[in-house]
């Protein structure tokens, strides 16, 4: 059973940049995809990113497009998202998620990360 544990995540201010990881432990890390998605006080989870198997697909939600880059060691058992650019409303939980079966579905899910960035 795969399990995914993130960590990196903090308070910068605005402008600044985090890097995010997610370290999986279970099944053979490079034959599924993952995703990052957020959470913000009172919204829904949103997308943020998504890697292919291999990394050589990405896809970014709008509002991260140029600011974030989502990337993966399949040899670390690790996937990344470098975030720079870091602007107030990027404050949320972070997490890290996987596409297992694959279905298109994120199917396990980290316990999340803290990212605030102040103005």
């Amino acid at each position: 059973q795969v399990q995914l544990v993130e960590s990196g995540g903090g308070l910068v201010q605005a402008g600044g940049s985090l890097r995010l990881s997610c370290a999986a432990s279970g099944r053979t890390f490079s034959t599924y995809a993952l995703g990052w998605f957020r959470q913000a006080p009172g919204k829904q989870r949103e997308f943020v990113a998504r890697i292919n198997w291999s990394g050589s697909v990405a896809l970014y939600a709008d509002p991260v497009k140029g600011r974030f880059t989502i990337s993966r060691d399949n040899a670390k058992r690790t996937v990344y998202l470098q975030m720079n650019s870091l602007k107030p409303e990027d404050t949320a939980v972070y997490y890290c998620a996987a596409d297992v079966n694959p279905t298109g579905i994120y199917d396990v899910w980290g316990q999340g990360t803290q990212v605030t960035v102040s103005s």
